[in-house]
């Protein structure tokens, strides 16, 4: 069989356009036809089509062309997602040309999405085995019937998400915090106007981010505070968009300790860190036009000998008694002195926190949307927007004062669990007291927009799309880097 196979999604409301000679309309008619329009991502394989090559044709599914914009995205990502399904059961192919004319950059996004396939297995080898020397290609490479732009763009947003999805399934001892450092300065390598610093224990200690501190006491493993530094506005001291992002990269629950069943899951709580670095990756290679800054507290969550206990009382970095009710709520404790300390350390005109923070939001919202409370309505439109164009989606939650009691009435200013009800309500409500700045003053607007951004429940698949396996997803980079680019233009 040949080395290299084509992509054509089609349209059967057209009558087809000639590929490289290839006509899909005629191959399609070749096959069975039901009394029915096939769905989206039906695909036909032909082999020797054209000679010593081989063709899948996929379908757009019925109307194509009548569906809104947003709608026809997904449908090119369904279809050529399928296809790259179909040809990853294949041997010997080397190379994948797509034709990409109906969304390059959808075609491209579920291009590279729906090849990736994350193990450790080492027959054949692994390409995500951290031990490798040199790196091993993927199954095969991509290339687009015609070059443009788009299709390189939407690449960029494949390989970040993918790139936060391997943080993500990397089991802890893999991605300690140190190992996570180390892997994010190694991806940050050559690309101009960046700056990455990792900050250790002692300096957290000196700013007084005595709430984050408080989760590291139970492990032996080193906890980092990451920073990294963007300059793409030409104005390079213009005020920045921060992302922090929650990177408990093991959360056993410390003291609080969870139920044994599932718990490996937890390798992926610091799902928050990966995807805002990830997405910041995307934003520099693409040099997108703004300055931004960047947050990951990262340290494990365990039940060791000097493990924070229940009531504990710890003064936070602004100065907030914080009463520890659950040590198994301890994203918003590492959350909490990470957007202080970016807030007021480098006056962002807009922060986006990620975390993986509450299971009330997988109950609320399932696996198909991310959470969202926000200050700003107008940045939560933004987002939105953004979310909707990369089907990467994202649903408001009340922010709501009215929830304050469940968490204001312990011995401590806050406490760090609220009750069953409303559970990621009051996770967000904690975390409003450290966004400094988003309080209007003397009748102006306020400082800094704030969005709180939960994606327990959007992190993991259980059950595959046609463009992605399951496991771990890397939601929402491509949200965070449409919104990142349509701000900057």
């Amino acid at each position: 069989m040949s080395s290299s196979a084509y992509i054509l999604p089609y349209d059967h409301q057209t009558s087809g356009k000639l590929v490289d000679g290839i006509d899909a309309a005629t191959l399609w008619s070749t096959t069975p036809q039901g009394d029915k329009p096939p769905k989206a991502g039906t695909t036909r394989t032909f082999y020797n089509t054209p000679p010593s090559k081989v063709t899948t044709v996929s379908s757009l599914g019925d109307a194509f062309a009548k569906k809104k914009s947003e709608e026809k995205r997904e449908i090119v990502r369904k279809s050529v997602g399928s296809a790259v399904k179909e040809l990853k059961s294949f041997e010997g192919l080397s190379e994948v040309a797509v034709d990409a004319s109906a969304d390059p950059h959808a075609a491209a996004v579920a291009a590279h999405l729906a090849l990736y396939k994350f193990t450790l297995k080492t027959s054949p080898p692994s390409p995500f085995n951290p031990n490798l020397t040199e790196p091993i290609p993927a199954k095969f490479s991509f290339k687009p019937v015609e070059a443009s732009k788009e299709w390189d763009r939407g690449v960029v947003y494949a390989e970040a998400q993918n790139l936060a999805r391997t943080l993500m399934e990397l089991p802890a001892n893999m991605m300690t915090p140190t190992a996570f450092t180390e892997r994010v300065k190694k991806e940050f390598e050559g690309i101009p106007n960046v700056q990455v610093i990792v900050r250790d224990e002692a300096w957290a200690a000196e700013k007084n981010m005595n709430v984050f501190l408080s989760v590291t006491h139970g492990t032996s493993e080193p906890a980092k505070f990451l920073e990294i530094h963007y300059h793409g506005a030409a104005d390079k001291n213009a005020p920045p968009l921060a992302f922090v992002g929650k990177g408990i990269t093991f959360d056993s629950g410390g003291i609080s300790l969870k139920p044994g069943a599932g718990m490996k899951l937890m390798r992926g709580d610091m799902g928050g860190a990966a995807t805002v670095v990830s997405s910041a990756l995307a934003i520099a290679k693409l040099q997108i036009p703004i300055n931004l800054v960047v947050s990951t507290p990262l340290t494990e969550n365990m039940p060791g000998p000097s493990a924070t206990k229940p009531g504990d009382i710890i003064y936070a970095m602004n100065g907030k008694s914080v009463e520890v009710d659950n040590t198994d709520a301890e994203g918003r404790l590492v959350l909490s002195d990470a957007i202080y300390y970016t807030a007021t350390e480098y006056k962002p005109h807009t922060l986006i926190d990620v975390a993986t923070l509450t299971g009330a939001m997988v109950i609320a919202v399932g696996e198909v949307y991310s959470g969202v409370f926000s200050t700003s309505d107008e940045l939560w439109e933004n987002l939105h927007a953004a979310g909707a164009i990369e089907h990467d989606r994202f649903w408001r939650m009340p922010l709501d004062e009215e929830f304050g009691p469940q968490i204001y009435s312990s011995n401590a200013d806050l406490q760090n669990t609220g009750g069953k009800p409303a559970g990621s309500c009051t996770a967000a409500l904690f975390l409003k007291p450290f966004a400094e700045g988003i309080e209007a003053k003397d009748g102006e607007e306020p400082a800094m927009k704030w969005a709180h951004l939960d994606i327990a429940g959007s992190m993991e698949a259980t059950w595959p799309s046609p463009y992605q396996e399951k496991g771990m997803t890397g939601r929402p980079v491509r949200a965070l880097v449409e919104y990142v680019r349509r701000l900057a233009n």
